[in-house]
């Protein structure tokens, strides 16, 4: 007699090439909101894992053992490494609640082995001067309100019936709801890696297929967006918005192509430039080059060097800019700058940090 299938569940299958693509770009992304760079074994394990050659568990265990049998590493890397395989792992399964346990739970897994507070909701008050806000912090949930504030959150989202909401609404409401989520900053470390994993497995729940590119390529901005989004200064004239996380999402969600720079979320620059609208401005017609020829530089650097000038001609930027462009290691990062400064082709500036330079034309 045959089987019904309609009647029987099926065990998860492991998942396609471009899911496990997906999950493993958006999980190495991700490290870069906490400054992290993940190990070139990590991304061989990875590439395996995408060809079939290893599961997503043995890709796991083989970043355990590497670091169980090498003593000679580095923290930071570890934990990009390590939380990296993990969130590639919950990427890649499709289960998934929407509670506070289960965001409690994505934050112990990802973090277990690394943090002593991994899922644990944090007993003490913190700030943090933020680049974005020119150094000035968000005001974070109280620590003796986190868990009341996360389960209102919550259960608010679940009270929502998307299918009577447009699209233009879904995007609003959900930005809403996720900034709102983060700036309680439930845990010590970790808030935005673990809300990101949380973000993407509630958005397939609703019926999203979140398989793109935007969290390897515009983590910073996604965080720099949440802070703006939780941000008030009266004395300068700023006041929260979800307009930039509304242009992610709407990328994320809607496939447009709204452009997504760090420089337009500065507090700094909105009070000198017009607002920013939900499209990709025009600027296919812009030209922007710098005369090299003089310089006995490679033709990488030089190509780097243009795609600096082109994008922070007339703009002052730092290091982390530097490795936001140009997908360059820290270090690398800090010796072009050096080299910049070194042949005064960038000139150092106060007022905006430490570590700010702009270009000496």
């Amino acid at each position: 007699m045959e089987k019904d299938p309609f009647r029987e569940y099926i065990i998860t299958e492991e998942p396609s090439k471009e899911e496990k693509q997906y999950a493993w770009k958006t999980a190495i992304g991700l490290q870069k909101v906490d400054g992290l760079e993940t190990s070139s074994y990590l991304k061989k394990v990875a590439n395996d894992n995408i060809l079939g050659k290893l599961t997503i568990y043995e890709a796991k265990e083989l970043i355990d053992s590497y670091y169980s049998e090498n003593k000679d590493y580095n923290e930071r890397t570890l934990e990009a490494d390590k939380v990296s395989v993990r969130i590639a792992e919950l990427l890649s399964i499709k289960s998934f609640t929407f509670s506070l346990q289960e965001y409690l739970d994505i934050h112990k897994y990802l973090f277990s082995g690394i943090f002593k507070h991994a899922g644990k909701i944090r007993n003490y008050d913190i700030t943090k001067k933020e680049w974005v806000l020119d150094g000035d912090t968000v005001i974070y949930g109280s620590s003796s309100s986190i868990e009341a504030s996360l389960n209102y959150d919550i259960n608010e989202e679940k009270k929502k019936d998307y299918s009577t909401l447009n699209n233009d609404e879904i995007i609003k409401n959900i930005a809403r709801f996720i900034s709102n989520l983060w700036q309680v900053h439930a845990f010590g470390e970790g808030n935005t890696r673990a809300t990101a994993v949380f973000l993407i497995k509630y958005l397939r729940k609703i019926g999203y297929n979140v398989n793109n590119d935007l969290f390897k390529e515009n983590s910073w901005y996604f965080r720099n967006s949440l802070v703006r989004a939780n941000y008030n200064n009266r004395e300068k004239n700023i006041f929260e918005t979800t307009k930039y996380l509304e242009l992610f999402l709407r990328n994320l969600l809607l496939g447009e192509k709204n452009e997504l720079k760090n420089k337009y979320l500065n507090i700094n620059y909105e009070t000198k430039k017009p607002d920013i609208e939900p499209k990709k401005p025009d600027i296919e017609n812009e030209k922007a080059d710098i005369d090299l020829n003089n310089y006995h530089f490679t033709v990488k650097t030089k190509d780097n060097i243009r795609k600096l000038f082109k994008e922070f001609k007339n703009e002052w930027f730092g290091r982390s800019d530097v490795i936001r462009i140009l997908d360059l290691s820290n270090s690398r990062s800090s010796e072009l700058l050096k080299l910049l400064l070194d042949n005064n082709i960038i000139i150092p500036i106060s007022g905006h940090g430490k570590g700010k330079y702009k270009f000496n034309i």
